[in-house]
């Protein structure tokens, strides 16, 4: 999957998660940039996002998440990772 997928995929979650047509990830996106975004919306975000990527995160992994780039990065890792 490109990154440009994962981005798109990403936008998905959060505006659906979070009811927000206007939501435009960046890299540089984090919890302070959505009102909504949480602690209990940030298990929503790792649920879908596990769920619509078919990987899992482990806790180490999603504790070391800064901003959305390192979300979509650590995507791409899992995802190379699964296809070998």
């Amino acid at each position: 999957m490109s990154l440009d997928a994962t981005y798109a995929g990403l936008n998905e979650i959060f505006r659906d998660l979070f009811g927000d047509e206007a939501i435009s990830l960046t890299p540089d996106t984090t919890a302070a940039d959505i009102a909504e975004w949480d602690s209990f919306n940030h298990i929503n975000v790792v649920v879908a996002v596990e769920s619509l990527f078919g990987i899992k995160f482990n806790t180490v992994e999603v504790e070391g998440l800064k901003n959305v780039g390192d979300m979509a990065a650590l995507i791409e890792r899992k995802q190379e990772a699964t296809r070998r």
